[in-house]
């Protein structure tokens, strides 16, 4: 062979591999069979949930691996509680201090009510001693101006009706002081009831604190990444895993506006991978942007990018899934084909096709 024809060989190669892609493509796209068909290129997604700490800490153990699958409710992961339970055990003697200080003001009242009762009993006793004292000078007053009685003891007499009286009105005053101390401890068994309240109330809050300091898968799904380990400071908020819900599993593609009007929620969609094109996923139509924009450069040609493309979403049932939970793997490209009139059937290449 000489060097002209070694020369040129590379470049007919290339001519044979792009004829032979042309025709590949023509057999399996270009024909009549996909007559109301639509295709675009995506990626395979699923939701994907950050697992994260409610409160500042140190990570005290991490309970999963990546790729473990996990149920929803199961633990995850566990941050330090020892700074929890201190604050927790102080707010429990908080409360036993104010159940004890209401049981103090409750026995204040009781004694206030009594020393009112008694004080109550010396207001009658001394309007007693008035009345006699007035009774007493009314017959002084009758027996002077009789002259049978001296000035003296009339006196005397009314200087008895003046200091009664003055007891009646100090035994009064005991009885207003003692309703006020009555009320004073009553106020003082409102504060500590409302003390024992508030100590109450910490103690479910902490204990709310330690109870989610024991993370817990909110789904099920598969550990994805550990984004953080034992012994790390977290601050609020701070993820330490990152799962991906196996259930809610679909493509995301784009398609122009002529063809997406023709697409309706709920469609007829097929998946095929390029990482397993012998496979043909049913899918639905999920989702259908109302607004369009311009195509992803990842997902289409130089020249389609200049048409504004809607996204829409072909979802493959929680049902199929289940069944493949170990193989679904998200990330891998792939085309998604969907019905724009429902009077089209399948053509035989993009037949169903799972594996066993």
């Amino acid at each position: 062979m000489n060097s002209t024809v070694k020369k040129f060989m590379p470049l007919v190669a290339v001519i044979l591999m792009v004829i032979a892609g042309f025709y590949g493509w023509k057999a399996l796209y270009g024909n009549d069979d996909l007559k109301g068909l639509a295709s675009g290129n995506g990626r395979i997604e699923a939701t994907e949930i950050d697992v994260a700490t409610k409160l500042a800490g140190r990570v005290d153990e991490i309970l999963v691996k990546e790729g473990e699958f996990v149920q929803a409710g199961q633990p995850l992961a566990r941050m330090q509680i020892q700074v929890l339970e201190a604050q927790r055990d102080e707010a429990r003697a908080q409360y036993q201090q104010a159940v004890d200080t209401v049981a103090g003001a409750q026995a204040q009242v009781t004694l206030r009510e009594s020393d009112k009762l008694a004080t109550q009993a010396s207001v009658i006793q001394r309007e007693s001693e008035l009345d006699a004292a007035q009774r007493r000078l009314a017959r002084s007053e009758v027996l002077s101006a009789e002259g049978a009685s001296s000035i003296q003891e009339l006196d005397d007499d009314r200087a008895r009706v003046r200091g009664a009286q003055a007891a009646v009105n100090a035994a009064k005053a005991q009885v207003a002081a003692a309703e006020a101390a009555i009320k004073a401890a009553q106020a003082q068994v409102v504060g500590a009831r409302s003390a024992a309240t508030a100590a109450e109330a910490t103690i479910a809050r902490i204990e709310a604190d330690i109870n989610d300091s024991l993370l817990t898968s909110p789904r099920n799904g598969r550990v994805q990444y550990r984004i953080a380990e034992p012994g790390e400071v977290l601050a609020s908020g701070g993820k330490l895993l990152n799962l991906v819900d196996l259930s809610d599993v679909y493509m995301t593609f784009f398609l122009p506006e002529e063809e997406v009007g023709k697409l309706s929620l709920g469609a007829e969609a097929r998946i095929v991978l390029d990482a397993a094109p012998q496979y043909v996923i049913p899918a639905t139509i999920s989702f259908v942007a109302s607004t369009a924009q311009f195509t992803p450069k990842s997902v289409e040609t130089a020249s389609e990018r200049q048409k504004l493309m809607f996204r829409a979403k072909a979802q493959i049932s929680p049902e199929l899934l289940q069944k493949h939970l170990s193989e679904v793997k998200t990330g891998l490209p792939g085309v998604a084909w969907v019905k724009l009139d429902k009077q089209v059937e399948w053509p035989a290449d993009l037949a169903v096709k799972v594996p066993q």
